[in-house]
């Protein structure tokens, strides 16, 4: 019964984390470090190579599947896999319709973070300290960088299957907006949604389409998957204190995206005269609640954006109340 609780709460985690994912600014890898299953994770991910393998071949399924904490990864992956494709559309909406509100309370949530991921470090040192400064700078000009209009070539999405997992497992920065910088957020997100439309609608040539699409993107996360997570499961080992000082920068620095007010400087057209045309914000600057109402004669919200940024912070307070180390 124990077993199975766990099971859900670490299932309801991965929903947790693949939420995040499909948030540009938000990183999968900052749930997964805030709710206790980030060295875990990554530690679970490094045994997916050849001596995992040897053990299949040597020893069976069920050693195998002991070896790489299968039980831990299945239940995870298929709670990110649910929140992708079952959230991605109401995601896109909240975005569009509600982005004050969602912003808000990611800001929060990212916002108590920073302590939660920062107190990890036992000792705040000089070099530490230079760190998280160096973090915070890395991920607050990468949230300044403007978006290209990419392209829907399967190489290139492939690519940006291994550079946006790479960046999806680490807290603060965020694989979704890596994806909008390399012009293919739209892309993925779409072609998810018309995964689901085709199997809806019986369209058998665009589910082939969107089925080749996310196969080829998914091929390249694996691959991203399994190269990074090595080499920062390594790093947790060799310099644990030095690793997590530059994930709390990295939160720091991703603040800038996520703040819930924004001016609107360059837009792109994506399938200009095709009925999926959609005009996409690359360029942006954050601007103070009021001057957002000035500038678009729309409510700033800013009450309300308030109350969900508590709620972001809340959920953080609680998650450290009953995080495994205090179990």
């Amino acid at each position: 019964m124990g077993l199975k609780k766990n099971q859900i709460i670490l299932y309801l985690k991965g929903i947790a984390m693949g939420s995040a994912d499909v948030i540009p600014g938000v990183s999968g890898g900052t749930i997964a470090f805030i709710s206790g299953i980030y060295e875990e994770l990554l530690t679970s991910i490094s045994k997916l190579n050849l001596a995992a393998l040897g053990v299949l071949k040597n020893q069976g399924v069920k050693s195998f599947w002991k070896h790489i904490n299968g039980t831990f990864l299945a239940t995870l992956f298929a709670g990110i896999f649910t929140a992708i494709i079952l959230l991605s559309s109401l995601i896109k909406y909240l975005l569009t319709h509600h982005d004050i509100l969602l912003w808000s309370f990611f800001f929060g949530l990212i916002m108590a973070s920073v302590y939660l991921v920062g107190k990890q470090v036992n000792r705040w040192n000089i070099t530490n300290i230079i760190a998280l400064i160096a973090g915070s700078i890395f991920a607050y000009y990468i949230t300044l960088a403007t978006p290209t209009q990419g392209s829907e070539n399967l190489i290139y999405i492939f690519f940006c299957g291994v550079i946006a997992i790479t960046a999806m497992i680490l807290p603060g920065i965020s694989g979704s907006f890596i994806l909008l910088l390399m012009g293919t957020y739209f892309t993925v997100l779409n072609s998810i949604s018309s995964l689901l439309s085709s199997v809806k609608d019986g369209d058998s040539s665009l589910l082939i389409s969107s089925l080749v699409l996310l196969g080829v993107f998914a091929a390249g996360c694996i691959i991203g998957l399994l190269s990074f997570s090595k080499l920062l499961s390594w790093l947790f080992k060799k310099a644990h204190d030095l690793t997590v000082a530059i994930l709390t920068g990295f939160l720091i620095g991703s603040l800038n995206k996520v703040w819930p007010w924004k001016e609107v400087l360059q837009t792109i057209t994506k399938h200009a005269g095709e009925a999926k045309e959609e005009i996409v914000p690359i360029v942006q600057q954050n601007i103070s609640p009021w001057a957002y109402q000035e500038l678009t004669s729309n409510a700033h919200q800013l009450l309300f954006a308030i109350v969900l940024a508590l709620l972001g912070i809340a959920i953080i307070v609680v998650l450290d109340k009953f995080s495994p180390e205090k179990s």
